[in-house]
């Protein structure tokens, strides 16, 4: 196993759309939401390891979390769970996460992946990684993964490609055109149907050299911040520096930070099984399906006349449903969600209701 392959995973969501189960004090990366006996960040955590040894992984997390991380994954070591005082999205955590990594390792090739992340193909994974992080640790480029489009789905982003610019047969690299993030649904149509487009999985390889140099001419300002804690890093020192650099870190998401202004950005296509597992739909579309189409996690209902449901009761639970089509059933400590699986875009309302009617317990 290379000792230069480092990997991050950005842990800090909320999963506010995943409600009621995903809570404030226990987001869905820290939850068996498919029902397998491992959390999400638990199967992010063991795949990496095939990847790198288990002392070369980081974890960004929100600071409340920590003991989560820790009691989850305990190959990990504590001093590599980084604590966020609070969220500014993707591009200061990864910069944060790099700065540290480059104390003890300038010379490291690092996998940036999000904790929450569904890969069925677990093997195609690995080997479309480690394909990659060849690459990057050779080359000055910024990889991402990018997955064929099934559908013309909304609510993710896409990536142009030049089909005439394929760097390598065997692993598929293509240089980049555009971004285009989350189009209108005719705009989403064309692409499909265009061919040179792929979902962006939000999962990112490059050397640490490539993406300082990145950070050094996009994000100047966010770069200096974490370059200039080093010599507190791995010290008593660092969370205050960190309590203090994130009060004046701007909030930005490493997409339009960087990786949409670049110009030495490539994608590679991956067959991997991916979902963003973003929404209790995305869990509906990768669940397996009973011959009424519901997909059943936890307790298994009886149900009558009730057809397409994600269903998600707890294992002592005793339910029976009627006469239900195409909804959201889910309940989770006293707390219960019926909507239609077309509605779940208002799901963040609803929990903004509960939060002003009921109070933050119950969010």
């Amino acid at each position: 196993m290379n000792k230069n392959y480092f990997c991050i995973i950005m842990a800090g969501g909320v999963g506010a759309r995943f409600w009621p189960l995903s809570r404030n004090s226990r987001p869905k990366q820290f939850i068996d939401i498919l029902g397998t006996g491992e959390t999400l960040i638990q199967q992010t955590f063991r795949r990496l390891t095939t990847i790198c040894p288990p002392e070369n992984i980081f974890v960004v997390t929100h600071q409340h979390y920590f003991d989560q991380v820790v009691g989850q994954l305990p190959s990990i070591l504590p001093e590599h769970v980084l604590c966020e005082p609070m969220r500014r999205n993707t591009a200061p955590c990864i910069a944060y996460a790099t700065h540290k990594i480059k104390k003890i390792n300038p010379e490291a090739s690092i996998v940036v992946a999000p904790s929450d992340h569904i890969i069925l193909k677990e093997a195609e994974f690995t080997q479309t990684l480690l394909c990659a992080l060849k690459a990057a640790s050779t080359s000055n480029w910024l990889i991402t993964l990018g997955i064929t489009p099934s559908r013309p789905d909304t609510g993710y982003g896409y990536i142009q490609f030049d089909e005439n610019l394929e760097v390598s047969s065997d692993c598929r690299l293509r240089k980049v055109k555009t971004f285009t993030e989350k189009p209108h649904h005719e705009l989403a149509v064309s692409f499909l149907q265009s061919g040179d487009f792929l979902w962006n999985s939000g999962i990112f390889i490059w050397s640490l050299k490539s993406i300082v140099d990145a950070f050094e001419k996009y994000l100047p300002e966010i770069n200096t911040l974490f370059s200039e804690g080093s010599e507190m890093y791995y010290t008593e020192n660092e969370a205050a520096y960190i309590e203090s650099a994130y009060t004046v870190c701007k909030s930005i998401s490493i997409d339009y930070g960087v990786m949409e202004k670049a110009d030495n950005v490539f994608v590679l296509a991956a067959n991997i099984g991916w979902s963003d597992l973003g929404t209790w739909g995305s869990l509906y579309e990768t669940s397996l399906k009973d011959s009424n189409g519901n997909a059943t996690i936890g307790s298994k209902p009886l149900t009558y006349n009730t057809h397409n449901c994600i269903i998600n009761l707890p294992s002592e639970t005793v339910a029976v449903i009627q006469g239900m089509d195409d909804c959201i059933i889910v309940e989770d400590n006293g707390i219960l969600l019926i909507c239609k699986r077309s509605d779940e875009q208002n799901i963040r309302s609803y929990v903004d209701a509960v939060r002003n009617e009921k109070g933050d317990l119950y969010v």
